[in-house]
């Protein structure tokens, strides 16, 4: 209040100088325009929210806001004023003190609030806590936003002991240019000069949409150089999180994997997740778990997470609660293959969307437990179809896999089976019920690379089936987007297959887990190759040789006609003899029928399962 009634007297100096036009302009009614202002601008400003902001941490949206309620004051009082001289209440004032009032205005009000930010800086850098020892000097790699967020964060907690020296970004505008006190030395191929002009002592990746070849050339030329590096995670990855240095975590190969982000419609996969009540079976598993995290983002109505483990569940359960406590969340534990249990809960909850997720996945565990691989996987996904239809839920979607294409062991058969029941359910009532089937996924539980960590651990060796043997991967938070993009693309009936990129080389892969933990390939870890095991494939393939496949309105997505016919037998009949046969526990006829009943299956070629290497 100090500063306005000062902002008019200023105005009116500044205008008339300080004289006998002053006291003849000013007196009384410049007073007039004092009490008007003190009466108004206050009133305002508390309704913009000025007095409730804490102002050590002002930036660019206070500013606006600043700028907004300043204007806003200075309408009502410059009517005001203007009226009351109209009808010759206020008889002598000069306008131009109106424009010369709202500039001081904009002045005092903003100084006075970015002053603390300055002091409340300037406070930090002079009583943060000072490490001990000499600071790291710190290279960041990308300086974007969020490189500059990191940049600001280091800077501001000294006790990260963590100094920038510079940036390195390949696009020419910024080159040369000094951001947040750091200046960009150079593009991307130009970081060994870097290491060694700069004595850098760390390396940071702060480019969430780096693709792999990206972050692999960067830990390339750490790597030869000795110097250690540190990432942020891919935008997958930080959906609905926040971008700063508690992020930054150790290079892993999902990383030197990763992909360009691809975009997502928004608008489609909102009007199909909020608001809803969504049912994830599986949620404890690597891929419910992930689905339940983006899901979340959308805003359900009630997010209901169901599983027979209790612990994964709990854990899911958790870590939901912690990133979105206001977000409405059941935790279930039961089995799908039990159809009276699964029924009371889609009574009880009444779900509107379902992610079915629950599957046995593991292949050499499933060839030495068939009649499970049976029940799971074939009797799980008609209870939940069944009971979906029972209780018109609104859109179901199945996850799959690439092993269902041409089976050559029971999972991926009992996964095709698991296919044609969702398909065949869709084209009995018509609605939205859909499968998206991707190949294997980073990182989740019983896959390639835990294996290949834990081999590496206990010193070797590594063992690799066969030196060609390709696999197509892709990280978990990055099919899960894609999911959720191709559920929402869903009318019915739809076999949807990701684009998985090209297939990599399990040799390559293993190396580059090996160079991550600081060793080399042959010299610190043995590479053993154990041989491709009979009926086993080189390679992968996401659809049978002659079917169609049809682009989608997402480039990553597409979709395959003629998912739904068996060899031998209609679908309700050959289910009930499966399910017959795993109650009887006769795992050779199950594998004999399956054969019988898929098209290219050969489940019955594969040799006893090697639980030393993994498909």
């Amino acid at each position: 209040m100090f500063l306005i009634v000062v902002s008019v007297v200023a105005a009116y100096a500044l205008r008339l100088e300080l004289g006998n036009a002053f006291q003849f302009y000013f007196y009384p009614y410049g007073l007039w325009m004092i009490a008007i202002c003190l009466l108004v601008k206050p009133v305002i400003y508390y309704w913009f929210g000025l007095y409730r902001r804490l102002w050590v941490y002002a930036s660019i949206q206070e500013l606006k806001l600043i700028a907004a309620a300043v204007t806003t004051a200075s309408i009502p009082v410059s009517l005001i004023i203007i009226g009351l001289s109209a009808v010759h209440i206020i008889l002598r004032f000069p306008r131009p003190v109106l424009a010369i009032d709202w500039l001081l205005s904009l002045l005092f009000v903003g100084g006075l609030r970015f002053t603390l930010r300055l002091l409340a800086e300037s406070g930090t850098n002079a009583n943060g806590l000072k490490s001990e020892g000499i600071a790291q000097r710190v290279l960041i790699v990308g300086a974007g936003d969020a490189g500059v967020l990191v940049v600001r964060e280091l800077q501001k907690n000294l006790q990260l002991n963590l100094v920038p020296v510079g940036f390195l970004d390949d696009d020419p505008g910024k080159q040369n240019h000094v951001i947040s006190g750091v200046p960009v030395v150079g593009t991307l191929t130009d970081l060994p000069k870097a290491l060694v002009r700069h004595h850098v002592d760390e390396v940071l990746i702060a480019i969430p949409s780096a693709p792999g070849r990206v972050v692999r050339l960067v830990a390339d030329f750490c790597r030869q150089k000795g110097v250690p590096f540190r990432t942020m995670p891919g935008i997958y990855e930080l959906i609905g999180g926040k971008v700063s240095v508690s992020r930054l975590r150790e290079v892993d190969i999902t990383d030197l994997l990763r992909r360009e982000p691809t975009r997502i419609d928004t608008e489609l996969v909102g009007a199909s997740l909020n608001g809803r009540v969504v049912l994830v079976t599986g949620a404890g598993g690597s891929i419910g778990r992930e689905l339940c995290r983006q899901i979340a983002r959308w805003g359900p109505a009630e997010l209901l997470l169901l599983g027979h483990g209790e612990n994964s569940i709990f854990e899911s359960w958790m870590e939901l609660k912690d990133s979105f406590p206001s977000l409405p969340l059941r935790p279930i534990i039961a089995d799908v293959r039990e159809r009276l249990r699964l029924e009371a809960i889609y009574e009880d909850f009444r779900p509107q969307v379902v992610f079915h997720a629950a599957a046995h996945k593991h292949v050499p565990l499933m060839e030495l437990n068939v009649t499970e691989a049976v029940t799971n996987n074939i009797l799980g996904t008609r209870n939940v179809v069944e009971l979906a239809l029972n209780h018109d839920i609104e859109r179901l979607v199945m996850i799959s896999s690439d092993k269902a294409i041409r089976p050559r062991n029971v999972m991926g058969a009992t996964k095709r089976m698991a296919e044609m029941i969702v398909l065949d359910g869709a084209m009995r009532s018509g609605r939205a019920f859909s499968v998206v089937r991707f190949g294997n996924v980073l990182g989740s539980r019983g896959s390639v690379v835990p294996l290949f960590k834990r081999q590496i651990a206990r010193g070797g060796p590594v063992t690799v089936t066969h030196p060609d043997m390709k696999r197509y991967f892709m990280t978990i938070p990055e099919a899960v987007h894609l999911v959720l993009q191709a559920s929402a693309m869903g009318n019915g009936g739809e076999m949807f297959v990701l684009n998985m990129g090209q297939q990599v080389r399990i040799l390559d892969l293993a190396e580059d887990l090996i160079r991550l933990s600081g060793l080399e390939p042959g010299k610190d870890i043995e590479i053993v190759f154990t041989g491709i095991r009979q009926g086993e494939k080189i390679s992968e393939d996401l659809w049978d040789e002659g079917e169609v496949f049809h682009p989608t309105s997402h480039p990553d997505i597409f979709r395959l006609d003629g998912q739904d016919e068996l060899k031998n037998g209609p679908l309700e009949k050959s289910v009930n003899e499966l399910v017959h046969l795993a109650e009887e526990s006769d795992p050779h006829t199950i594998v004999t029928l399956l054969d019988e009943l898929i098209p290219g299956s050969a489940v019955r070629s594969t040799p006893p399962a090697e639980m030393t290497s993994i498909d």
